[in-house]
């Protein structure tokens, strides 16, 4: 009986080190595969800074941060129900759906300013 395949079969000795080039390919493969296998080492690797555009004053009162996050989520509310009601089918449910969330966002930060001790 003849095999077609030799027996064992035949490698290539050839490192993947051999040149220069199939260095920086190698390393290219790495980063690849640990971009999207294990982002984790991305993300430690640099921490996030945020845009300092859109900052707030840390020095600024939780209690006036608070009061402000629940007029935005109050002024979004709002908006939102507008535009519901211009909406038809799928899509006005899907607004409805955020508005829910907007709301439901806007009643934990009202809580949470009811129960922030007031500063003078």
């Amino acid at each position: 009986m003849f095999k077609v395949t030799p027996n064992p079969p035949e490698t290539d000795p050839a490192s993947p080190y051999e040149s220069l080039d199939s260095r920086k390919l190698n390393e290219a493969a790495e980063r690849a595969l640990d971009h999207y296998l294990n982002p984790t080492a991305q993300i430690m690797a640099k921490p996030y800074e945020p845009n300092a555009m859109f900052l707030a004053n840390p020095k600024t009162a939780t209690e006036e941060l608070l009061a402000n996050a629940s007029e935005s989520l109050g002024s979004a509310s709002v908006m939102l129900g507008d535009l519901v009601a211009l909406m038809e089918g799928p899509t006005r449910k899907t607004l409805q759906g955020i508005a829910q969330v907007v709301m439901l966002g806007e009643l934990a930060v009202n809580q949470a300013l009811d129960n922030v001790v007031p500063t003078e």
